[in-house]
C-alpha cells in the first residue's frame, strides 16, 4: 500500500510538471524593450497563473522631470481608470449578500432628482441599462476635469441631464451609472469609498499597493501621465473626486491580477454574484466584459483616463490572469495583451515594425496654424518640431501627429485622424463615430 501511494504520488508530480506552462520570458522580454526604444509606451505587464506572478516587468519612466527620469518598479501604482468598476460592483454584490441591499432597489432611495430615477434600478445600473447620460461625453466635462467636486455638485450636474433612453430599454455605456453606485455604497455604509476598499477588499486578500485616488496630484509613488511628441510631456490630470467609484482607483498590474484571481476563486463574492458580472446582456455583463483570445474564455475590463490606459483579463479554464498598466505611449494596451497572450501560448507572432513616415519641413509648413471649430469649445494649435507635426488643443497635452497618408494624420494615443483640407484652410477632425470641423484662424 505505501509503495502504491508513493507510486501515485510520483505520477501526480510527474503529470503536474509535463502541463506546467513554459513561459518565453526573453521573448516577452524583447516585446517590451521594442516597444520601449520607440517610445510606444511606459508602464508595466503581469501574468499570473494559478495565483503565481510567472512574468512581470515595467518599462519606461514613472515620472519625467528634465533630465531627472525615475524608472517604475512593482509598487508604481497607475491609474487604473474603469477597471475601477470591478471594484465598486464587488462591494456593490457583498453588500446585497449582507442584506443591506437589492437589485431591484431604486437609484430613487438615494437620489430622486435624477431623471428616471424612480424606474432604474441598480441592477440596471450596473450592466448600463439604466440610461443615465454618460457624463464624461459631454464637451464640457474637459472645463472641469482636474478641479475637486464634491458628491452635490456631481450629482447636480447629473440631474441637469436628460436620460438618453427609458430603463432597460437598451445597453450604453455610462460612467454615471458608477460614479452614484460608489456614492450608494458610501450612504449605506456610513463611511467612504476609500475605507470600504480597504476594508472590503484590499486588506481581505493583501492588495497592499491599490486604493483609492485623491486629488490630481500624484503621489510620490503614483506614476505620472505622459504623451509622446518628441519627447515624453506631461498632460494635466483628472481629480479623482470627478470619476470617483467610475475610476477613482490605483493599482499596479500585480495587485490587479491578485483581484481578479480572489474574485473567480469566491473569495470576495458568491459564484451566484461572479455569474451575473460574467453574463454579457447586449455585450455587457454587470461591470465585466467577454475578452476572449484564440477560442479561450476571458472576462475582465480595461480602463482609460487623461494619457493612462489599462487591460486586465482573467481565463478560467487557464486560471491566467493578465494586467497590463500604461500611463502613455501609443502603442494600444490590447495589442500588448494580445501579443503577450501569444508570446505565453507559443502561438506565432511578428514583432511590429513601428514604421514610420517623414516629411519635409516645407510640405509641413501648409498645416500650421491655430484653428477653431463651431462643434467643440476649444482651438488646435498646430506647430512642428524638425519633422514632426505637433497638435495641441487649448488647456490639453501636446500630441504628435504620425501621417499616414496625403494630407492625412493620425494621433496614435487616442486614435484621432486629422483630414487636412490645405485650400481651404481647415482639417476634419475625426474620433470614433463623431467628427468636427477645425478653420484656421485668420
Amino acid at each position: 500500500m505505501i509503495r502504491r501511494i508513493s507510486l501515485y504520488c510520483f505520477l501526480v508530480l510527474i503529470s503536474s510538471s509535463c502541463v506546467r506552462h513554459h513561459i518565453n520570458k526573453p521573448k516577452l522580454d524583447s516585446l517590451l524593450t521594442l516597444i520601449e526604444s520607440k517610445n510606444k509606451a511606459m508602464g508595466g505587464l503581469a501574468i499570473s497563473v494559478n495565483g503565481g506572478v510567472v512574468y512581470s516587468r515595467y518599462i519606461g519612466y514613472r515620472s519625467v522631470n528634465g533630465d531627472l527620469k525615475i524608472a517604475p518598479d512593482s509598487h508604481t501604482l497607475y491609474k487604473v481608470g474603469s477597471i475601477t468598476k470591478m471594484f465598486t460592483a464587488t462591494m456593490i454584490f457583498q453588500l446585497i449578500e449582507e442584506g443591506k441591499l437589492k437589485l431591484t432597489d431604486r437609484l430613487a432611495n438615494w437620489f430622486p432628482q435624477l431623471a428616471n430615477a424612480q424606474k432604474i434600478t441598480i441592477g440596471n445600473m450596473l450592466d448600463h441599462r439604466s440610461g443615465l447620460h454618460n457624463f464624461t461625453s459631454d464637451t464640457i466635462y474637459w472645463r472641469y476635469l482636474t478641479r475637486p467636486h464634491t458628491e452635490a455638485e456631481m450629482t447636480a450636474m447629473f440631474a441637469k441631464q436628460k436620460s438618453d433612453f427609458e430603463p432597460d430599454e437598451k445597453a450604453e455605456y455610462s460612467n454615471t451609472n458608477f460614479v452614484l453606485l460608489g456614492y450608494i455604497i458610501e450612504k449605506i455604509t456610513k463611511k467612504a469609498y476609500s475605507e470600504n476598499l480597504k476594508d472590503r477588499i484590499t486588506s481581505k486578500i493583501g492588495l497592499n499597493d491599490t486604493y483609492y485616488g485623491a486629488g490630481a496630484t500624484p503621489r510620490p509613488n503614483e506614476a505620472r501621465a505622459y504623451a509622446f511628441a518628441v519627447k515624453w510631456t506631461s498632460m494635466p490630470e483628472t481629480d479623482m473626486s470627478i470619476p470617483a467609484g467610475a475610476g477613482a482607483i490605483l493599482s499596479t498590474p500585480t495587485d490587479l491580477t491578485k483581484f481578479i484571481e480572489a474574485m473567480f476563486a469566491g473569495k470576495l463574492i458568491s459564484m451566484d454574484h461572479l455569474n451575473l458580472m460574467k453574463t454579457m446582456n447586449e455585450n455587457y455583463g454587470m461591470a465585466m466584459f467577454e475578452m476572449d483570445f484564440d477560442g479561450k474564455k476571458g472576462y475582465g475590463h480595461t480602463g482609460g483616463m487623461d494619457c493612462f490606459r489599462s487591460i486586465l483579463t482573467y481565463f478560467p479554464d487557464e486560471k491566467l490572469a493578465i494586467a497590463y498598466c500604461s500611463n502613455g505611449g501609443a502603442y494600444s494596451i490590447d495589442k500588448v495583451r494580445d501579443a503577450a497572450l501569444n508570446i505565453y501560448f507559443n502561438k506565432p507572432f511578428t514583432f511590429p515594425e513601428f514604421k514610420t513616415t517623414r516629411l519635409k519641413p516645407e510640405v509641413l509648413d501648409k498645416y500650421l496654424g491655430v484653428y477653431s471649430s463651431k462643434e467643440l469649445p476649444f482651438k488646435t494649435t498646430i506647430t512642428r518640431e524638425n519633422t514632426t507635426l505637433i497638435a495641441q488643443g487649448t488647456g490639453q497635452p501636446q500630441f504628435a501627429l504620425v501621417p499616414v497618408a496625403q494630407d492625412r494624420f493620425v494621433i496614435d494615443e487616442t486614435g484621432t485622424i486629422l483630414d487636412f483640407e490645405p485650400s481651404k484652410n481647415r482639417f476634419v477632425l475625426e474620433q470614433g463615430d463623431a467628427e468636427a470641423y477645425f478653420t484656421k484662424d485668420k
